[in-house]
């Protein structure tokens, strides 16, 4: 059953692939413009270029959206849970995150850039920031609306809080977990590719953003390709772990 989704998807990603580019060739066609290259001259550069230019680049975008994902989780999920758990927390803590939680995270770059300087960490910290509110308010929802008798088993039993987390609360949440990181995947690699053009010399947005002021429509687009198969990566790795836990 495992295969059979995870070949269909595949097939999906192929067949949008497929329309993509049809409709590219279509329009360089007919535009007939250096700033329109064919797809077969972009992925002929692309197939030329990955290894001694391209790859540096999406090591340093890969490293830098694990990183943030990561950073969000190490916060997002105990504070969801805490927040989902502990009504008085969540009283607490909720006028707070939806004050916070509505701000274009763009506008808060500046600020970052001055606190975290423009190496690392404040593209990781950035794409941190789009990242831990999905988390906890998906997560926060998820914990609250686990039915309470749920819970009275591990009570009864004397269970620790922790048996608690591990039988109930993770198990029925983990699904909003993975939903929220995709929701907000696409944001994080937006932010990512312009957060990329400010301080650094690596990077797929710093190398679209150079090859387009060099003119050079080739690796520009080569760098556009990578991007978008970036992302398709990304959401695959969230699919395949959402049919691993969840195979029903």
């Amino acid at each position: 059953m495992v295969n059979l989704k995870l070949g269909r998807k595949a097939f999906e990603y192929f067949y949008a692939l497929l329309i993509i580019f049809l409709l590219w060739y279509m329009i360089s066609q007919i535009v007939n413009i250096n700033l329109i290259p064919s797809p077969l001259l972009v992925l002929e550069n692309l197939s030329k270029t990955f290894k001694s230019k391209i790859m540096i680049h999406v090591e340093y975008s890969l490293f830098r959206i694990l990183m943030g994902i990561a950073l969000s989780l190490i916060v997002g999920v105990p504070t969801g849970i805490v927040m989902g758990y502990f009504r008085k927390v969540d009283k607490l803590l909720s006028p707070i995150v939806y004050l916070i939680y509505p701000i274009p995270k763009i506008a808060l770059l500046p600020v970052v850039m001055l606190i975290f300087g423009l190496g690392e960490m404040s593209k990781i910290f950035m794409i941190a920031v789009i990242v831990v509110f999905q988390v906890i308010v998906s997560l926060r929802d998820a914990v609250k609306g686990i039915p309470e008798n749920m819970y009275y088993s591990i009570y009864s039993l004397g269970g620790s809080l922790f048996q608690l987390l591990r039988e109930v609360i993770i198990p029925a949440s983990l699904i909003n977990i993975l939903t929220s990181i995709r929701v907000a995947l696409g944001t994080a690699i937006s932010v990512l590719f312009f957060t990329e053009t400010f301080g650094t010399e690596y990077g797929i947005g710093y190398f679209i953003m150079d090859s387009w002021m060099r003119v050079n429509y080739l690796d520009m687009y080569s760098g556009i390709i990578v991007l978008s198969l970036m992302g398709i990566v990304l959401f695959s790795i969230i699919d395949f772990l959402e049919f691993i836990f969840y195979r029903w």
